[in-house]
């Protein structure tokens, strides 16, 4: 299981990360004592003390003589996001803890498991849940380590006696090289992290790199620019929406009563018929790949239908929270150009008489600096945006990078900037002044999820 036989306890830096509350709930389960440390409380770090994690937040190295860890016998799991300055991070250095990355720890817990990888720039956490669905509820089963919670399970791990794992691939600080996959998914190579890779071609690279990796297959979306450097014996199989030239395809899709409903191709046999569970355009494509590793991997035709079917998906990916005749409410994780125009557009197929609009909390400064034209043609798309500040995360400002930057290149008819408080009031406002029915969306990978509550509540409440 892991590489030292005298670990008894873990110490997780970062614990109410998603990916590496996955690993703290694995390690957990399999009996160790689990600590951690994170910056606020969340739901999400809630629900790990419910389970019986320890966890504090407050950056002071005296709460470590509290708990029962050791540099002898802990090891220490980290996350980036947790900066080098940190107290906690320092005085564990400073003590000889043995200290690794959450994608070495995860790349160790799985090496000796057949690991069906999901990486890309967009779609990994929706596709990789899709695959974990697909064979969890299927006669060959999976575990898993999921970038988001499933709304099937209610959690980001998933453990069954099985000899496969789903893993997403994260591609952040080349986290996805510790990986040793056996099939693998590449959903898309738009650049993201420049802040880490410094150029496009750097950052397609580490695609490149992480190909050479895979022993099994990859079944990569069809006409990707970068180079796929596999092993020999790997195979290559490509996925497309309405591309028969692709080895798996969806086509005759079609929208009826809110469900969008397509056939899938595979090189020997079609599924007609399908029904996509979570009825969101750019899901077509994600449960195309998905369906695709399942199929190489012997989940059955019946079983694949009926996976798709019950598939309810992902905690904050498109998820529909309010649909009357006057509002339909939906939140998002998306926060990257390309994940905007992909929740924009469906918004606009699903509610294509409705008035559109949008609420972006951006993430990180170099994102927001590194694709502001981006972010504003895309948004630009919906009839009215609210913006609110730029979430810094693991950053420091930087000059002339704001929201207000971003405002000001926006063409959408309406347009404002608001502080978070004020957010709920603003577009209760905004729908009551409207005559249309409304689809309001609200994006965001920052705390913009703090407030879907409150305005889950407020928009079900406008008649």
């Amino acid at each position: 299981m892991l590489q030292r036989s005298d670990i008894q306890s873990l110490f997780f830096l970062g614990i109410g990360g998603i990916g590496m509350s996955a690993l703290a709930r694995y390690f957990h389960a399999r009996g160790y004592r689990v600590y951690g440390y994170d910056r606020t409380p969340s739901p999400l770090t809630e629900q790990l003390e419910k389970e019986g994690l320890s966890i504090f937040f407050e950056d002071d190295p005296a709460r470590i003589d509290k708990i029962d860890i050791s540099p002898l016998r802990t090891l220490v799991v980290r996350t980036p996001a947790v900066p080098e300055d940190s107290k906690v991070y320092t005085f564990l250095r400073e003590q000889g803890y043995d200290i690794r990355k959450r994608s070495e720890v995860l790349g160790i817990v799985t090496e000796k498991l057949k690991a069906l990888c999901v990486a890309g720039t967009h779609g990994k956490t929706t596709t990789s849940t899709i695959l974990a669905h697909l064979l969890y509820q299927s006669e060959i089963g999976t575990n898993a380590f999921l970038g988001g919670v499933s709304n099937n399970y209610g959690t980001n791990l998933l453990l069954r006696d099985s000899s496969y794992v789903v893993v997403e691939a994260d591609e952040y600080d080349r986290s996805f090289h510790h990986l040793k996959p056996y099939m693998s998914v590449i959903t898309s190579v738009d650049p993201d992290h420049l802040d880490i890779y410094g150029t496009p071609e750097a950052y397609r690279e580490a695609f490149s790199q992480y190909t050479s990796l895979i022993t099994g297959a990859l079944v990569v979306k069809k006409d990707l620019p970068f180079e796929l450097r596999l092993k020999k014996g790997a195979k290559c199989y490509t996925y497309a929406v309405g591309d028969d030239e692709a080895d798996f395809y969806a086509d005759n899709i079609r929208v009826k009563d809110a469900k969008i409903y397509f056939d899938f191709h595979t090189p020997t046999e079609t599924l007609s018929d399908l029904r996509l569970g979570v009825p969101v355009w750019v899901n077509i494509e994600n449960s195309v790949a998905a369906m695709a590793v399942a199929w190489l991997n012997g989940v059955s035709s019946h079983e694949l239908r009926s996976g798709l079917s019950s598939f309810s998906g992902v905690a904050r990916r498109f998820n529909v929270h309010v649909h009357s005749a006057r509002v339909a409410y939906i939140d998002d994780y998306a926060h990257h150009p390309q994940e905007l125009l992909a929740s924009v557009e469906s918004i606009r197929r699903l509610f294509p008489d409705r008035y559109s609009l949008v609420v972006f909390q951006p993430h990180l400064y170099t994102r927001t600096r590194d694709f502001i034209d981006e972010f504003a043609h895309v948004l630009s798309r919906a009839d009215e945006v609210v913006l609110l500040p730029i979430y810094p995360a693991r950053e420091l400002p930087i000059p002339g990078v704001t929201s207000e930057a971003l405002l000001e290149k926006l063409t959408s008819p309406r347009k404002s900037l608001v502080e978070k408080p004020e957010l709920v009031e603003t577009v209760v406002k905004r729908i009551k002044e409207t005559d249309r029915p409304v689809a309001v969306m609200t994006l965001g990978a920052g705390d913009i999820d703090r407030l879907v509550p409150a305005m889950k509540k407020a928009l079900a409440a406008i008649k």
